[in-house]
């Protein structure tokens, strides 16, 4: 047998080498396939653990407040001190029932957390400012807080405006939710408000803005295709209009005599028509102040005074 014949026999048949490779890639595939499922559960598992951890209630502990009280004052009699802020943002909370016995408190920030009720605040009857944004409120009632100046619920789930009756209540912000009409906001009550912050939600009409102290409206990013019911808004000076569906400048005033400022980018009525040149004019009606809407390229900011 010559040494050729001798490495004939050594070499391996191809057969047997396709069902070796064969059985390597069944091997590789199930690897691949308990290691993808190990993957997948452990996706799995840490999903659930989210979840289960958002739906776990997470009350507002006194280790917490601890940590997050500040800023030492005298209290109402001046015969005493506590700490008058409070700052728990971002703590997964649910749950603030424990600041019923914190009645000196005067700032409290209790924003992205997951909270739907906000009564506990009721008790704080020394509240100057308060912000709750990110959480998942459905309303921002509350009692009527005497001294409450500044409070601020963007980007939660309220879909009205009731229950707002602070008296010095000079600033409101509700941005970001899902309100559709303005209703409840008693001008008898709400005597001090001067910025109502209302971007981003789902207006269909300016219709309950009867605040005449009101100076600054901001209502941009809305559904609104006409300006209606802020005739007698004597004292406003900003009024935001942007991103809206307007056609029409009607429900302007002489009454509005104070208005400085008005916001009307991106409005139907500043879209360029066939039948329009460039730099085109529209006015006022004639009872309004005199204020021209300019349209180019770039939709200018429209200014007074008027």
């Amino acid at each position: 047998m010559s040494d050729e014949d001798d490495l004939d026999d050594f070499e391996p048949d191809q057969d047997d080498l396709e069902k070796e490779d064969d059985e390597k890639d069944t091997e590789d595939w199930e690897d691949n396939r308990k290691e993808g499922e190990e993957y997948s559960e452990e996706v799995k598992g840490a999903a659930l653990l989210h979840f289960l951890l958002q739906r776990m209630p997470t009350p507002l502990t006194e280790d917490m407040m601890k940590e997050a009280l500040s800023l030492l004052c005298k209290t109402g009699n001046g015969l005493a001190h506590a700490y008058v802020k409070l700052e728990v943002k971002e703590r997964d909370l649910t749950d603030i029932s424990l600041l019923r016995s914190y009645i000196h408190l005067r700032y409290v920030d209790v924003s992205e957390n997951h909270l739907t009720d906000l009564s506990p605040l009721n008790h704080l009857t020394h509240l100057l400012w308060l912000k709750a944004d990110g959480n998942r409120l459905r309303s921002a009632r509350l009692n009527e807080l005497p001294y409450l100046q500044i409070a601020s619920f963007a980007y939660n789930q309220i879909t009205d405006t009731e229950g707002i009756s602070h008296p010095r209540l000079g600033s409101l912000d509700l941005k970001g939710n899902h309100i559709r009409l303005v209703t409840d906001l008693d001008p008898q009550k709400l005597i001090s408000l001067h910025t109502l912050e209302l971007r981003g939600n789902q207006l269909e009409s300016t219709l309950g803005i009867n605040l005449p102290k009101l100076k600054n409206l901001y209502l941009a990013q809305n559904l609104l295709k006409k300006v209606e019911g802020l005739e007698n808004l004597s004292n406003l000076t900003t009024l935001h209009l942007r991103d809206n569906q307007i056609e029409t400048l009607s429900g302007f005033s002489g009454e509005m005599k104070s208005l400085q400022y008005l916001n009307l980018r991106r409005s139907k009525m500043l879209a360029p028509k066939p039948d329009q040149p460039r730099g085109w004019r529209q006015r006022m009606s004639p009872s309004a102040p005199d204020l021209e809407t300019h349209h180019s390229l770039r939709p200018r900011l429209l200014r007074g005074p008027w």
